[in-house]
């Protein structure tokens, strides 16, 4: 029996069902071997090619069966999302190629606090975390989702300092670790958070094979001090596919 995911990116026991870009089939097969359906991205038309496909650049799951999506996002892939009894809500604002024009809708939610640049956070989005308590905390980093690895309800690993002071703040425990050594197509490097994302309560997936991480050890040394595994869903070098989003466990 599959339940909805009440505290975004925060299982409490194995997951059965998870957006990836549409892209990486590698890191769907070995989810799917592991008991999870996987629903696939479609590509965004506007965005460039890098991120067109990245689920934290189109959607943002609210918790339950709510999802905030962005108004221009493809049918079939919405369509997906209300096959399996979800409840969609469009957004506002219509994404475009150039920063600031692509970050709408990505906001990393850590429990009852979500960080994001909130000069450019879609007003449906804002209002639907405003109305379920969800503390909005302004960072710089318009790419917060991006940028952030959902430990637990108290623990992010991310490379932006921005985001690591203001989340200090506010009682999370943080692992700063340099930027670089994640791969993203067409661009130099990608962030932690769009490479990472909870299968369980106690085991971290990540895009890529975490041997060939430059800074895996101080990782294993964060997670493992809370309990959490973590397991490499592909065997090549870590790529950043626009996070790995829990929906249903």
């Amino acid at each position: 029996m599959s339940d909805y995911i009440t505290a975004p990116n925060l299982p409490s026991r194995r997951i059965r069902l998870a957006v990836i870009d549409g892209r990486a089939k590698s890191v769907g097969k070995t989810l799917s071997r592991m008991g999870v359906e996987v629903i696939y991205t479609c590509r965004h038309h506007a965005l460039y090619d890098a991120v067109s496909y990245h689920p934290d650049m189109v959607m943002h799951h609210l918790g339950g069966r709510d999802i905030v999506v962005a108004p221009d996002t493809d049918e079939s892939f919405v369509y997906k999302l209300e096959r399996h009894g979800f409840n969609v809500i469009a957004g506002k604002t219509f994404l475009s190629r150039n920063y600031p024009g692509d970050i709408a809708y990505n906001v990393a939610r850590i429990g009852d606090i979500a960080f994001h640049n909130t000069r450019y956070t879609d007003r449906v989005l804002k209002c639907e975390l405003e109305k379920r308590g969800v503390r909005l905390v302004h960072v710089r980093q318009g790419y917060a989702k991006c940028s952030i690895c959902v430990v637990d309800e108290k623990a992010i690993i991310t490379q932006d300092v921005g985001i690591a002071k203001k989340a200090l703040q506010f009682g999370i425990e943080v692992l700063l670790v340099p930027p670089g050594n994640i791969k993203l197509y067409e661009l130099d490097y990608g962030f932690i958070g769009g490479a990472t994302g909870l299968i369980s309560k106690k085991c971290m997936g990540i895009s890529g094979n975490i041997s060939l991480y430059d800074h895996r050890k101080e990782v294993l040394n964060f997670l493992h001090k809370k309990g959490i595994s973590i397991v490499s869903l592909d065997c090549d070098e870590i790529v950043d596919i626009g996070s790995i989003i829990p929906l249903m466990e």
